[in-house]
């Protein structure tokens, strides 16, 4: 008869060194992605900044009694809250670990850009045709649009809140002028302070 043999068990071949260099690799990738898929381009804290410089200027434009001087202080919050933008912004970045020209921050960036690039020259038409009470509208419609195009590549609030500017545009447009100033502190000053509020408080800062 046979001797019946136990069989030996073979050792656990240990993971060797470039087995658990590629793994860390692509945890690190992963991780790199999933911030970057999270970063809202425009940080929430800024966006607050923003929303108040806008209240600020909103009060300050009701005072002129000319429009050449209301264009003047929207033109002034504009260069202001550009500004705070893309110091918060790298300021966020800085933070995250993610430069400036990292995927998400350029394609939002390179997204927003037509529609507010089309919304200066609107701006000089308009003014030279003598219609600037039509722009609130005008500005709340296009950067709502910029802010939608972008926000294809960030968090979901980022779209919400290019949507919210829309409508707050296309209701300025079919409104009595008079109410312009008001429609311009309702989307520049409250929205950004709300979604900036909620963006600062879901996605840190």
């Amino acid at each position: 008869m046979l001797e019946h043999r136990p069989r030996r068990r073979r050792p656990h071949a240990r993971p060797s060194p470039l087995r658990a260099a590629a793994v860390d690799d692509l945890r690190f990738i992963r991780e790199t992605m999933e911030r970057s898929a999270s970063f809202t381009a425009v940080p929430g804290w800024g966006q607050v900044a923003m929303g108040l410089t806008a209240l600020g200027a909103a009060w300050i434009a009701r005072q002129q009694t000319v429009p050449s001087a209301w264009l003047q202080v929207w033109l002034g919050e504009a260069v202001v809250a550009i500004a705070v933008a893309l110091l918060s912004t790298r300021t966020k970045a800085q933070k995250a670990g993610l430069p400036l020209t990292s995927g998400p921050v350029r394609k939002f960036l390179f997204s927003a850009s037509p529609p507010l690039v089309a919304g200066a020259f609107l701006t000089l038409f308009l003014y030279r045709a003598g219609l600037v009470r039509d722009l609130p509208g005008a500005w709340l419609l296009l950067y709502g649009t910029g802010v939608v195009t972008g926000g294809a590549f960030s968090v979901a609030s980022v779209p919400v809140m290019g949507a919210c500017f829309m409508l707050t545009g296309a209701a300025a447009l079919f409104s009595p002028p008079a109410w312009g100033n008001y429609f311009m502190a309702t989307g520049f000053g409250g929205l950004h302070i709300a979604f900036g509020l909620w963006i600062a408080r879901k996605h840190g800062g």
